[in-house]
């Protein structure tokens, strides 16, 4: 129970701040729209088949039943591109709100965001670096995240 509240408040958080950021950009109305999808976010894990199985343990004690549990996730959530059939079907509000899941489970996982874009996201979904899906993404993500450290020369005595 703990872990799904919490990652459904910090996908709420990422939502939230890349709503602002949004705003500052002039998408006033998109950002409201990412915040309304934040409030209802995996809602469906507090039950069923979800509620049951789609736990990290369930994975390994009942593997046939936590892939139910997952495919009825996905196929039931529009955050998810299994639901629109694929990534380059989703409606950017949709990717928005996936990017915010993303960064939620990274940041819970201790991995980084766009590391696992670039190695994992592109082979799983079969997304192109030049497709209309993938720009979405970055600039979400581009938004979301602060800007990385640059190098900065040490002075030398």
């Amino acid at each position: 129970l703990e872990s799904v509240i919490r990652h459904i408040s910090n996908v709420r958080s990422a939502c939230e701040l890349l709503a602002r950021r949004l705003i500052l950009h002039g998408e006033d109305e998109f950002a409201l729209a990412l915040i309304a999808n934040a409030m209802t976010h995996d809602q469906s894990k507090f039950h069923g088949v979800e509620w049951l199985y789609l736990r990290p343990q369930m994975a390994k004690n009942n593997p046939d039943m936590f892939m139910i549990a997952l495919e009825t996730h996905q196929s039931t959530n529009e955050h998810h591109p299994e639901y629109w059939g694929g990534l380059n079907e989703m409606p950017k509000i949709y990717i928005a709100e996936m990017v915010c899941d993303w960064y939620a489970r990274s940041t819970e996982m201790g991995t980084g965001l766009r590391g696992w874009i670039k190695d994992e996201a592109t082979k799983k979904y079969d997304m192109s670096l030049h497709g209309k899906a993938y720009k979405h993404i970055k600039k979400f993500v581009d938004i979301l995240l602060d800007p990385e450290f640059k190098a900065v020369p040490l002075d030398e005595p």
